[in-house]
């Protein structure tokens, strides 16, 4: 009986021991901002956000919150034909704008890095740009001057990014160089990107293909109606061969998707002071 009533809550959160439920994110938030609340949602590949957070955005975008969607990549190995090899970017980003806008978010709010998909490797950090580099801004090239600039061009309350234990290299990299330029993003460092963030945001992970490291945090739960938008979102996918099965992956899933809460903090040795006095001390036995 207490599952079933549970279906009435749009948001159950874990947080330590207590069990948040409530109809808005406000009611289960451990730190709802208000007005401030801004969301940007960092995607390696255009299609990968869509995937694991379709509903979410939905959600969050009825309460008011603005969503940004960070598109890392390309999309030029996403080719399924030699045809449209040479024109599978353009393809996949018209698919892109027709995805999102199809669920309400403005054309404005889709940020294009630009940088060759299944090549991050190359572009990790900032270094001066070459001629005929990707990613430019202010003269430089790499993921964390292009993440930081974008961050303090949003200014985000909340990231969410896949989870750093998806296998492809580009889920991985975009993670790391991610966190990094959060720190980058909040300090004074790099003033040509823009002005520092005021409080760096929280972070969250999204499971795409592979699952989360440790168990999710957030459980959302929607209506038929909003999981249908999400699953013609992904449809606009067309160009991409095997869009149909991750299709019918999400509708056996049904309308619920998982989020988790990372715990990414900076360092404060003070945090520690207290496991080392004296009532805490466990004596060493050799």
């Amino acid at each position: 009986m207490k599952k079933d009533k549970d279906q009435h809550y749009k948001y159950i959160r874990l947080v330590g021991d207590e069990r948040r439920k409530g109809q808005t994110l406000a009611e289960v938030s451990k730190h709802w901002q208000g007005d401030k609340e801004c969301y940007a949602f960092i995607s390696p590949h255009d299609d990968d956000v869509i995937l694991g957070a379709g509903l979410f955005m939905q959600l969050a975008m009825e309460e008011g919150v603005p969503v940004h969607v960070v598109i890392v990549t390309d999309g030029s190995m996403g080719y399924c034909s030699m045809e449209e090899k040479e024109t599978i970017a353009n393809i996949r980003k018209q698919e892109t704008y027709d995805c999102y806008e199809s669920l309400g978010i403005p054309k404005e709010n889709i940020h294009w890095l630009g940088f060759p998909d299944c090549s991050l490797n190359s572009f990790r950090g900032r270094r001066l740009a070459e001629a005929d580099d990707p990613g430019v801004v202010a003269g430089y090239t790499g993921l964390q001057n292009a993440f930081t600039h974008v961050l303090r061009k949003i200014g985000p309350t909340q990231c969410f990014v896949p989870t750093f234990n998806d296998l492809h290299p580009d889920h991985k990299i975009t993670y790391s160089e991610l966190l990094i330029s959060l720190f980058h993003a909040g300090g004074g460092i790099w003033p040509e990107l823009g002005s520092p963030l005021e409080k760096t945001p929280y972070v969250h992970e999204m499971a795409i293909y592979c699952d989360f490291p440790e168990p999710p945090t957030l459980r959302l739960h929607t209506s038929e109606e909003v999981l249908e938008k999400k699953l013609e979102a992904i449809g606009a996918y067309k160009s991409q061969k095997q869009i149909a099965s991750l299709i019918e992956g999400v509708r056996a899933s049904g309308p619920y998707e998982y989020i988790r809460s990372l715990n990414f903090q900076l360092y404060k040795p003070q945090r520690y002071m207290d496991m080392f006095e004296k009532k805490h001390h466990i004596p060493f036995v050799r």
